[in-house]
């Protein structure tokens, strides 16, 4: 049986999508539905259960062990600021499910973030050695908390208290279907495609660096199938084991990614800009960009689609359509 936490949720269902096209149906998983239409995230899908994080403990209990767990499940809102809920849920809860798998020789494969990179002063390298974890300031409470538990991780390993396997992924910025319950957090490809379609003009940050031109302001843009993709030959490699970053290795800027969206609609794109709130503009990253190097030494070899390749099958495939999830 295969284990994924956080399975209604946007990398979750996809994960479980891509387990599904795999053959595999023999998936517990773990999430609560809420109220915010998640259950349409896997209306599509085969499990064999679903139960809530609260039971997780009393279930795992009961098992010998599980082929694999792709642990996603988290508070992802990186404006939380209920430091003790973030730290149950992103620290505690991962904890708990690391002792379980070194006791029982399962992987797991757990969701980090490139949010434990801060402003990126200190680069965005996939050292996993202490010192540069140490070297990391994150910016937010969601990324302090995962930075927190790499740590954890990291040490546990030296000390060889650890899963057989063990991956921490260092997620850039992730899009692609199955997202639109996360409202604001959701990715600007879906908050903004069923306007470019119908010509609104789309607001875009001012810079207030002047290094930075407005609305070229930086990320490394990742589509989800490529995440998924990843994750699911990590779990066939027994022998790869540490954090790796999970980007594309090339930034581009957000009128990039609003041209793509125009261009997969073939619609012209207006573009106005507009001031930076005030509450952000401290912790505003201008520039992130996934150092590769790790993932494609330890014998991972697949591209990652373009920016426009990865928008067009988003928006052609699903936004684009009546049914927009996978």
């Amino acid at each position: 049986m295969i284990i994924v936490t956080g399975a209604t949720g946007f990398i979750g269902s996809n994960i479980l999508a891509d387990l599904n096209a795999a053959g595999r149906t023999d998936i517990l998983l773990v999430d609560d539905l809420g109220t915010q239409l998640k259950w349409k995230n896997i209306a599509k899908r085969r499990f064999q259960d679903l139960v809530p994080p609260s039971e997780l403990d009393s279930l795992l209990s009961k098992l010998p062990r599980s082929d694999v767990i792709y642990h996603m499940g988290a508070n992802s809102s990186t404006t939380a600021t209920d430091g003790d809920a973030i730290f149950r849920s992103n620290f505690r809860a991962s904890k708990k499910l690391w002792e379980w798998c070194s006791a029982t020789k399962t992987p797991l494969i757990y969701a980090s973030s490139a949010a434990t990179y801060g402003d990126g002063t200190n680069g965005f390298s996939d050292d996993q050695s202490l010192d540069a974890l140490d070297r990391l300031r994150p910016l937010n409470l969601y990324g302090w908390s995962k930075h927190a538990f790499d740590k954890w991780a990291v040490e546990n390993a030296r000390a060889g208290c650890a899963p057989p396997q063990w991956c921490g992924l260092k997620f850039f910025n992730v899009y692609g279907p199955n997202e639109n319950h996360k409202g604001d957090m959701c990715s600007l490809v879906g908050k903004n495609t069923a306007a470019v379609a119908e010509g609104r003009t789309i607001n875009l940050f001012k810079s207030n660096r002047e290094d930075f031109a407005d609305g070229e302001q930086l990320r490394d843009f990742i589509y989800v199938k490529d995440c998924t993709r990843a994750m699911l030959w990590l779990a066939g490699q027994l022998q790869i084991s540490g954090l790796f970053n999970l980007g594309t290795g090339h930034a581009r800027s957000f009128v990039d990614l609003i041209g793509a969206i125009g261009a997969a609609l073939a619609k012209p794109v207006n573009i106005q800009f507009v001031d930076m709130p005030a509450a952000i503009r401290a912790n505003y990253q201008y520039f992130t960009q996934a150092e590769m190097g790790k993932l494609r030494g330890v014998g991972y070899d697949p591209g990652f689609l373009s920016l426009e390749a990865g928008v067009a099958d988003y928006v052609q495939q699903y936004l684009a359509k009546p049914d927009i999830y996978r």
